[in-house]
């Protein structure tokens, strides 16, 4: 981007330099040690002009830095490992048991979504769920798919329209299926059946760790 002085700063530069070199009065080597002086006064005014654009990049990024990272894992599969059929539309359709690490101090509610970012059109989500109490950290396998559940916690709608966890079930090759896991500094407080933007949007600005674990599903 290129950075022009203003129209005043221009004029009084040129004065000073039209009259300078016109005059016989000074030296050559005052000349050159003004002319150098001058230079690094341009040079101060144009770093004036410069944008302040990299400050806000710089603060959101050590906001983001400062989040700690949890690990989440599952009995059924390692992290892009394949997912069993037994979990997927083809098998059972239950939910994996998925285990994860403490969360940070502070933590007043877990919040877990798991989406395919593959899908034809667009992510397609397939499990929402939050309100989680933060000193849970485990869900067992086949979690049921009632709205509240007797353990605490509250389940969204996926995309297939259904309360709870709905499995893999790709049209065409292999996708993957992100398990992500959220600590928060609050709880959401949404209804019973809200989708992955409506939480995603609460979450905003809530969020003091993350895990994710990803696994894989292809029909044959």
């Amino acid at each position: 981007m290129s950075h022009r002085l203003p129209y005043h700063s221009q004029g009084w530069l040129e004065t000073i330099i039209s009259s300078t070199i016109n005059s016989n009065s000074i030296g050559r080597r005052d000349f050159l040690q003004w002319s150098a002086n001058l230079l690094g006064l341009i040079g101060l005014l144009l770093a004036s002009c410069k944008p302040t654009s990299n400050r806000s990049t710089s603060t959101q990024l050590q906001t983001q830095s400062v989040n700690k990272t949890m690990k989440i894992e599952s009995t059924a599969f390692i992290d892009n490992g394949m997912i069993p059929f037994l979990y997927t539309c083809d098998g059972q359709d239950i939910s994996p048991e998925l285990t994860w690490d403490a969360p940070p101090a502070g933590t007043q509610s877990l919040a877990l979504i798991v989406d395919d970012p593959d899908a034809p059109d667009q992510t397609f989500v397939h499990w929402v769920l939050y309100d989680l109490p933060p000193e849970i950290n485990q869900l067992p396998q086949s979690v049921g798919t009632e709205p509240t559940l007797s353990g605490g916690g509250i389940q969204g709608k996926n995309d297939f329209g259904n309360f709870g966890y709905g499995g893999p079930c790709p049209p065409t090759g292999v996708h993957r299926y992100f398990f992500k896991l959220y600590a928060l500094d609050r709880e959401l407080g949404l209804e019973a059946g809200a989708t992955k933007a409506k939480v995603e949007a609460a979450m905003n600005g809530h969020i003091l760790a993350a895990a994710e674990l990803i696994g894989r599903y292809a029909r044959s």
